[in-house]
């Protein structure tokens, strides 16, 4: 079934069972669970911002910043998932994201939806 996050006590919801719509196709929601969410506060290292600066004198995709902003948005996502299957969750719906810039430097991504158990909607 995909990329998994593992919960607490190795329950996981997978990243297929995750939508920004508010209803998963296939499947019927039995139970809303509520608000889940995965926060993760990151800094750039001087190394980075060095690095990041040399690469816009070159113009184009600055790909260690890329890469910052790729992996820091999969660790909110994932936390965001583990957070859904330990409130009995087996998947996200109305997933979202947010970023706001704490301090000069320090970014918090934001990943959040509303966890659901759902089962397999019966074909007529």
């Amino acid at each position: 079934m995909g990329n998994y996050a593992v919960g607490s006590g190795g329950r996981m919801v997978a990243h297929n069972m995750v939508t920004t719509q508010f209803e998963l196709d296939g499947f019927r929601v039995v139970r809303t669970l509520g608000v889940v969410r995965g926060i993760v506060v990151r800094s750039r290292s001087i190394f980075g911002t060095i690095g990041a600066g040399l690469q816009t004198l070159v113009g184009g995709n600055i790909t260690l910043l890329t890469n910052l902003c790729e992996k820091t948005r999969a660790e909110a996502f994932d936390l965001m998932l583990q957070h859904a299957a330990e409130i009995g969750g087996n998947a996200v719906v109305g997933a979202r994201y947010d970023a706001t810039e704490v301090m000069q430097g320090v970014t918090e991504v934001l990943a959040y939806g509303t966890a659901v158990f759902v089962e397999a909607a019966k074909q007529p």
